[in-house]
């Protein structure tokens, strides 16, 4: 079985003791559980972590695929939906409809 590395300093060289994960470098103690729980938070491109319902705004003029439409910085969008996936929210976007949106490409309000 591998273990992680440590989520504050990256070593590689984090050690199981008793129930917890050592890291010897940084000495920082996590669990396998609390890995995991910090694993499923959204966050946006300033690290805020995203709920349903938030409202955020677009960081970069993103294209959309199949057609010549772009999304521009500072497009307000309200309301979003986190799903799971590479493309993890779920909104409308005002004059363009439903889309999916990747996390890393907004900022919350």
């Amino acid at each position: 079985m591998s273990l992680p590395n440590c989520p504050k300093c990256n070593s590689e060289y984090v050690y199981k003791d008793g129930n917890l994960l050592m890291c010897p470098e940084c000495a920082y103690e996590f669990s396998a559980d609390e890995l995991n729980e910090q694993e499923e938070l959204v966050k946006d491109a300033n690290g805020n972590i995203l709920a349903d319902g938030d409202t955020v705004t677009v960081t970069k003029d993103l294209k959309i695929k199949g057609t010549s439409f772009v999304v521009k910085v500072g497009t307000k969008v309200k309301n979003i939906r986190l799903s799971d996936g590479d493309h993890n929210i779920d909104c409308k976007i005002p004059g363009h409809g439903a889309m999916k949106l990747k996390s890393e490409f907004v900022k919350k309000v």
